[in-house]
């Protein structure tokens, strides 16, 4: 499973292929992990673009909330806002 909970080898899934250039030491070491492990090559590079691509893309929205400032409420006025009591 994914980092979302998501089955990313499941077959009946519609999947996208991308070959990728690695240096020569990077690929030795993921097969070298691979052969450990018994999951393939392709599990641990997926795995690892899924978790890059959490932290980009929140480090991206925290970036962007810091350059575009809009309305900002504290928790004591959403609760009002909604009429809930602590």
């Amino acid at each position: 499973m994914g980092a979302r909970g998501l089955c990313y080898t499941c077959n009946a899934m519609e999947v996208a292929m991308l070959a990728i250039r690695l240096p020569q030491d990077i690929e030795s070491r993921l097969a070298d992990l691979a052969a450990k492990t018994g999951r393939t090559k392709t599990f641990y590079a997926r795995e690892a673009i899924l978790e890059y691509l959490d932290e980009m893309e929140d480090r991206y929205l925290a970036i962007d909330r810091l350059e575009n400032q809009s309305k900002r409420w504290t928790l004591d006025e959403l609760e009002q806002d909604l009429d809930l009591v602590r």
